[in-house]
């Protein structure tokens, strides 16, 4: 490995970051962290602080989970890689596929189509349900339904269904037929609505409105998350995801959970679908599935939509997507050790508990700090404060501002996210009460140079 200096020197030199202007990571170098240890990471100056991102919501476990990477290694040395094209599989996928069926039976889910990561769930999720329609002899069905705020990674289907421009607009014209509906985001919402309840309903009835305007005859799925993440963390009313279920049964349309984040855990319950009581008819995975440490993801099927696959007698279920690295083989080890230890530690009652904590103590800062307009979360390990200029008008805050709330709060202890007028934080779900305090501490010192 190159030394601390030549990393500096040729920081963003030759490559390209992901989310960021290619000019601003040559005038502001990221930060290189060099090393990771339970819940922490350290830059290559030495400097250690408490991931408050969890990686990029993924790293559910911390950076130390032993049984993973010995899974990894372990499945390097047996067999690297095999295709499950059509005609060839592995035995590591057969055994995570049950794993994941019984781990997921609660949710309906009983069948896996295996990817690379949440943008390629995401659009095999999409594919899938086109299919399902044209198998059943609805081959208009063709249309998506999804939430402003919604985020589903960066695939051309995936940024059709984005609920946020700037996943959009560099890159239009996008996938003709999606249509969105406004989210049930007290803070900001077309009804100029508080009360998450009433908005819920009117984030419903806007859902009818577009399904009649449409035609329901013409829409493929609804595709939302059950906790809008990168959007901001936006919890709904409980109400609001058994409402859309019960929409889509009404009308026929495929109800897609996009739970690249909120799966094995996050929100407290096992699954954010579960979390609000529903079933849906896909659910997208990735992030936490192998705990970040191998690129890997799984669209799960429910038992009705495998049916009319299964017992297609025409051709037409047969599948034309996949990638090269579905199934594979050290994916499938490390999933397979990863939901062991995943239900080991029933992280949910930890997640529950520290996102409790973590959002109390944000709300106590929310009283110190006028810049904090909002404060959400509440629902496991995922929380979000959106500043503002001005409580009165929700102006959104300076860019330099926010950043330099990032800086300090890392100088101070802690690794947050920003995204727009978003600090977003979504640690690891093995944290403790003390790094809790830890991420409280750093951002108090963050806003205070506010």
């Amino acid at each position: 490995m190159k030394d601390g200096n030549f990393l500096k020197e040729h920081n963003a030199r030759s490559m390209w970051h992901p989310m960021a202007h290619p000019a601003d990571s040559l005038a502001n170098p990221p930060t290189i962290i060099t090393r990771a240890q339970g819940v922490r990471i350290t830059d290559v100056d030495g400097h250690e602080v408490v991931d408050a991102v969890g990686g990029l919501w993924n790293v559910n476990l911390g950076f130390s989970c032993q049984p993973v990477k010995d899974a990894i290694a372990a499945q390097l040395d047996v067999l690297p890689y095999y295709s499950t094209f059509r005609g060839t599989s592995n035995d590591a996928v057969i055994e995570l596929s049950e794993g994941l069926r019984d781990f997921f039976a609660p949710d309906g889910l009983v069948r896996a189509f295996y990817t690379s990561g949440g943008s390629d769930s995401v659009e095999t999720a999409l594919r899938l349900a086109r299919q399902y329609h044209k198998i059943r002899g609805e081959a208009g069905r063709v249309k998506f339904l999804s939430l402003k705020k919604g985020y589903h990674g960066t695939h051309f289907g995936g940024a059709s269904v984005n609920g946020n421009a700037n996943f959009r607009t560099q890159y239009e014209p996008l996938l003709p037929g999606c249509h969105h509906i406004p989210a049930p985001y007290t803070y900001r919402n077309p009804f100029n609505e508080t009360d998450p309840a009433k908005l819920a309903a009117l984030c419903l009835s806007a859902l009818e409105d577009e399904i009649a305007f449409q035609g329901a005859g013409t829409i493929a799925a609804m595709i939302m998350e059950p906790v809008l993440g990168a959007g901001g963390v936006i919890p709904p009313h409980e109400s609001f995801m058994p409402g859309v279920r019960a929409i889509c049964d009404r009308h026929g349309i495929l109800l897609i959970a996009d739970e690249v984040i909120t799966a094995f855990g996050r929100t407290g319950s096992w699954t954010g679908s579960r979390h609000w009581g529903v079933q849906p008819d896909l659910m997208c995975t990735a992030k936490a599935i192998t705990n970040g440490y191998f690129p890997f993801g799984a669209v799960m099927i429910s038992g009705a939509v495998a049916e009319v696959f299964e017992n297609d007698r025409s051709g037409a279920a047969a599948i034309g997507h996949g990638y090269t690295y579905s199934g594979h083989p050290v994916g499938a080890a490390a999933a397979i050790a990863c939901l062991a230890e995943t239900q080991r530690l029933n992280v949910p009652e930890n997640a529950a508990a520290r996102g409790a904590q973590l959002f109390e103590g944000l709300l106590g800062l929310q009283e110190k700090y006028s810049v904090i307009g909002d404060v959400r979360g509440g629902h496991g390990l995922m929380c979000a404060l959106e500043l503002v200029a001005d409580r009165g008008t929700k102006a959104p805050i300076d860019k330099g501002v926010i950043g330099r709330v990032q800086e300090v709060a890392y100088q101070a202890g802690a690794m947050v996210r920003v995204s727009g007028p978003n600090i977003i934080m979504s640690p690891p779900l093995v944290l403790s009460a003390q790094d809790v305090q830890v991420i409280l501490a750093a951002l108090d010192a963050g806003l205070a140079t506010t």
